[in-house]
């Protein structure tokens, strides 16, 4: 996989890494720390203007639900783990997740992966 990631910036909300090939736009919680995020909504930009959403879970988060809810109730007992358009990555951070979504357009799997939006 390349190392196609740069750095990216703040616009109001949303944190944006551009690359070669697309803009993603993460949604970090305030004051989160961007190399520990591990749980985050993205919509990324193709560079022929299509539009594609995920959200981005690390492993060791969704476990971290998963017992919330044993003990809460929720989700039979934390028994299962769902979410629309989920996306599991072994590693924290927007700059590893990034990777990911690079990694994703470089084996033509992207498509199959996040969810098209309408425009």
């Amino acid at each position: 996989m390349s190392e196609s990631t740069q750095s990216g910036s703040w616009d109001g909300p949303w944190y944006r890494v551009s690359t070669e090939q697309f803009e993603a736009a993460f949604l970090p919680d305030a004051n989160e720390n961007l190399e520990t995020v591990d749980n985050v909504e993205v919509e990324v930009r193709l560079r022929d203007g299509s539009r594609w959403s995920a959200t981005m879970f690390t492993v060791a988060q969704v476990e971290v639900l998963m017992k919330r809810w044993a003990a809460s109730g929720e989700a039979l007992g934390g028994r299962y783990f769902w979410c629309s358009d989920e996306l599991i990555v072994h590693d924290a951070g927007i700059g590893s997740m990034t990777q990911v979504l690079t990694g994703l357009m470089e084996n033509g799997e992207f498509t199959q992966v996040l969810h098209r939006l309408d425009n």
